[in-house]
């Protein structure tokens, strides 16, 4: 396992979170993460966002955790976004990462913690299992233009 450091977001790793989301398919500016980084930082009981660092202190991932909260259920803690760069890929960086979030999770006195992957993506669901998670259902996303 490469030597990795887990630290807070900060708002100058904005720029390389943006790349990183786009590694994964989800193209966004610097400028828009920044905000979105920002308005996180600002509720930190519910939102956390950690970052990967590598030997050399580049960017190699990051993982957005918060509190997900329903009227129906108890809160338990979920996974945003994890990304780890294509070229760190298979070198601990996602298990790390994983490992953060669930501390940050059991800090909070959450017992569950989920993520929603894609069914076309085979490589993650795989990873996530080897992790500890197991298959919890399966759901369609609707979506809704409102403003």
């Amino acid at each position: 396992m490469t030597a990795i450091r887990i630290r807070d977001a900060a708002p100058p790793d904005a720029e390389a979170l943006a790349a990183l989301a786009g590694q994964l398919g989800y193209p966004s500016g610097a400028a828009e993460v920044g905000s979105r980084l920002a308005f996180m930082a600002a509720h930190p009981a519910l939102h956390a966002v950690y970052v990967a660092e590598d030997a050399q202190g580049a960017v190699a991932g990051w993982v957005h955790v918060f509190v997900s909260a329903h009227v129906e259920s108890d809160p338990f803690a979920e996974i945003g976004g994890l990304v780890v760069d294509e070229q760190q890929r298979g070198a601990g960086v996602g298990e790390a990462l994983v490992r953060r979030a669930e501390a940050w999770a059991r800090a909070r006195g959450l017992v569950h913690l989920r993520v929603r992957s894609n069914v076309t993506r085979e490589r993650a669901h795989r990873f996530y299992e080897r992790h500890g998670f197991v298959r919890h259902k399966e759901q369609v996303v609707l979506q809704k233009e409102v403003g």
